[in-house]
């Protein structure tokens, strides 16, 4: 598994963790099943603090995308379901996407726009 952490970023290193990992189930890079390196191995590759790793990991857990098993480790549990997704899952996308489709609307971003960039980012992550 190949991350990019950007140490001088605006967002925080757990949160890019994060991300990349979402990025690589997402374009099936990292397959339901697979398990993800150990927090200190991960750590360790990026040069970066166990707890950071550690809260990364967490914050998939509580999404649902992993499960943290003692001794074991994390585990890849996704699996696009035919029937879409679920009730929170929707209301978790909506909140993330809410500020970004704010500023959108603010830089005069309209509907085709957003739909163009929408499926320009689907096509590349699938």
């Amino acid at each position: 598994m190949f991350l990019q952490i950007e140490p001088y970023s605006d967002i925080p290193i757990y949160t890019q963790i994060s991300q990349q990992i979402i990025e690589g189930i997402a374009n099936k890079d990292i397959i339901p099943g697979d398990s993800l390196p150990s927090v200190r191995s991960l750590a360790a590759d990026l040069g970066v603090n166990m707890h950071t790793v550690n809260k990364s990991y967490h914050e998939l857990e509580k999404k649902g995308l992993i499960t943290i098993i003692p001794k074991i480790g994390a585990v890849v549990n996704v699996t696009r379901e035919e029937g879409g997704v679920k009730g929170e899952q929707l209301d978790h996308m909506e909140k993330m996407l809410r500020p970004v489709v704010a500023e959108g609307i603010v830089y005069g971003l309209g509907l085709s726009e957003f739909e163009l960039l929408i499926k320009r980012l689907m096509k590349t992550l699938q």
